[in-house]
């Protein structure tokens, strides 16, 4: 088990409104993300779920029942934060089985719940170590061991891999992917991070201003974006945005065209429906990624248009090339920001 329903969940602190009415339906078993940028209330949303932050409004059921009033131990919950928070003096063994001391729990359950968790995690071997003796890697799975040797029905995830480095970062996400598979837990992640949300989701809630933007599966977002803000929010790089006559000829206030859906050739070949010059070139190995200064059109934002290449096709700063959107893949959106049907 483990289903969430959230109702028009509202959360104020004095007079700043963090939430302002979130609906939102997690089945059990999903692995759902909460995007959105600085300050948009996904991490408050998490603890209101959690119990650590009271709704102002609203109402918040686990498995049907009504959680408004219920203290967090009392939830089935289990949180991974983003700081560990691990005992420094305590071994690996007993920072995952200290909370069910506390429970009560008899000791040779406890014994058999640390060591079933520590093989998902492949961390049998590091059970009497402390974690000053641990990477940030390793120190995160004991954090996720900890959350589940409580077998809760429901985790939470507050943005668990933000102190990683690259690298470590894509292998505990792969980790948390296979965990998720092999519980068939229902996982709320937290993350700024896009990556991580695209690639973990089963679905993804797009935040602003402590109002949903758009829920769905992360292939719907990128495909079918509900307006401007997710569009230029789901994507790396973030979508070109274009106004004046360049939209106005597709009937709409602003379109959108993402960098890989843009074909570069030499202006030489004669094609092209915007013409300019190579600002910046990064070269990324397999991909390359073109800035390119097209003054004949509005560009919103950065003033350049960037076209995702391959990375073995070589082109200079100042070089002249033609850009065109491919068929399909323009984006069209109304005055309010809203997406136009195609």
């Amino acid at each position: 088990m483990g289903s969430l329903s959230l109702s028009a969940i509202s959360k104020s602190f004095g007079v700043v409104d963090v939430l302002k009415g979130v609906d939102l339906d997690v089945a059990a078993g999903e692995f759902v993300v909460f995007v959105g940028p600085s300050g948009c209330g996904k991490s408050t949303l998490l603890r209101v779920i959690a119990g650590l932050d009271e709704q102002t409004s609203g109402d918040l059921r686990i498995d049907g029942l009504l959680m408004n009033s219920v203290p967090p131990a009392k939830r089935g919950i289990a949180m991974v934060f983003q700081s560990y928070a691990l005992y420094p003096h305590l071994t690996v063994a007993r920072n995952m089985g200290l909370a069910l001391s506390q429970e009560g729990i008899a000791a040779a359950d406890i014994k058999r719940r640390v060591e079933t968790a520590s093989a998902l995690l492949r961390l049998d071997a590091l059970l009497d170590r402390r974690p000053a003796e641990l990477s940030g890697g390793q120190r995160q799975r004991v954090a996720i061991g900890r959350a589940i040797v409580r077998q809760p029905s429901l985790f939470l995830f507050d943005e668990p891999l933000s102190n990683l480095d690259a690298a470590l970062r894509a292998g505990t996400r792969i980790e948390i992917a296979k965990l998720h598979r092999q519980l068939g837990a229902t996982m709320v992640y937290v993350t700024h991070d896009q990556v991580e949300a695209m690639t973990l989701a089963d679905k993804i809630v797009v935040l602003r201003g402590g109002i949903v933007e758009q829920v769905g599966r992360p292939l719907e977002l990128y495909a079918r974006p509900a307006n401007l803000f997710v569009a230029g929010f789901i994507g790396s790089p973030t979508m070109n945005f274009i106004g004046g006559d360049s939209a106005a000829r597709l009937r709409a206030a602003t379109i959108g065209v993402r960098p890989e859906h843009l074909l570069v050739a030499p202006e030489s070949a004669g094609a092209g429906a915007w013409i300019g010059a190579v600002s910046h070139a990064e070269r990324l190995g397999a991909d390359t990624m073109l800035y390119v200064d097209v003054p004949e059109v509005d560009v919103l934002g950065a003033g350049m248009l960037t076209a995702r290449i391959l990375g073995d096709i070589d082109y200079a700063v100042g070089d002249r090339v033609g850009l065109t959107p491919q068929a399909g893949k323009v984006y069209r959106f109304d005055d309010d920001g809203n997406s136009i049907a195609a």
